[in-house]
């Protein structure tokens, strides 16, 4: 049934134009309550904002603090997923509650520009050309994963389109138009665990990469 389903938006969804491509940043937290959000998507945009600086006390800084603490005004959207882990001291294993937040990323650069970190100038769009490159996604189980894998090319920087082309079992095959280097667009998507790179030269004839959509 859920193939079915996934086959049905197939055959009615038009190529998805590119979205505001996103900086994502993850944070745990106890409940889904509004004050354990808020803190969250800070401490998911102190992650972003160290990774692209690339110094761990940078947020010693007390301009980029107080830049920190308006995250919500960069966020597009967020979800929860729950985790598996283990308690060091007893060896018991656990679920953790994680918030995975979507920053705008062309507001993010600029504010990081602003601050002199230069992240503008590393992030800027490609505007090279778009080639049209064909790849498998497996790990579509449901209309939901396929919205959301659909929807996480959409945003990508150097994508123009995303469209469609086939179904089969639990995967799709996809073509995206990307602008720039494709083996440079497939080591950006290893950054961020939404799709994850199964293989960027698959043996198989027709397909450029191989993708498996994560949990």
């Amino acid at each position: 049934m859920r193939v079915l389903l996934v086959l049905a938006l197939l055959c009615v969804a038009p190529p998805l134009a590119a979205a505001p491509a996103t900086y994502t940043g993850e944070a745990p937290v106890n409940s889904q309550s509004d004050a354990e959000r808020s803190g969250a998507i800070k401490n998911a945009l102190a992650k972003v904002v160290i990774e692209r600086s690339g110094d761990a006390g940078i947020l010693a800084r007390d301009e980029v603090a107080k830049a920190v603490a308006k995250a919500e005004q960069y966020v597009l959207q967020y979800r929860y997923r729950r985790d598996a882990v283990v308690d060091p001291a007893s060896n018991a294993p656990s679920m953790q509650l994680i918030l995975v937040a979507e920053f705008d990323r062309a507001a993010v650069d600029r504010m990081l520009d602003g601050l002199g970190l230069g992240s503008a100038q590393t992030s800027a769009p490609v505007s090279a050309a778009p080639v049209d490159h064909r790849i498998w996604i497996s790990g579509i189980r449901s209309a939901e994963d396929y919205a959301r894998g659909m929807g996480y090319l959409a945003r990508q920087a150097m994508v123009r389109e995303a469209w469609p082309l086939e179904a089969r079992g639990d995967g799709i095959l996809v073509k995206v138009a990307v602008a720039g280097d494709f083996s440079r667009w497939l080591a950006r998507l290893g950054e961020e665990a939404v799709l994850q790179v199964n293989s960027a030269n698959p043996p198989i004839d027709g397909i450029d990469a191989t993708l498996v959509l994560q949990p």
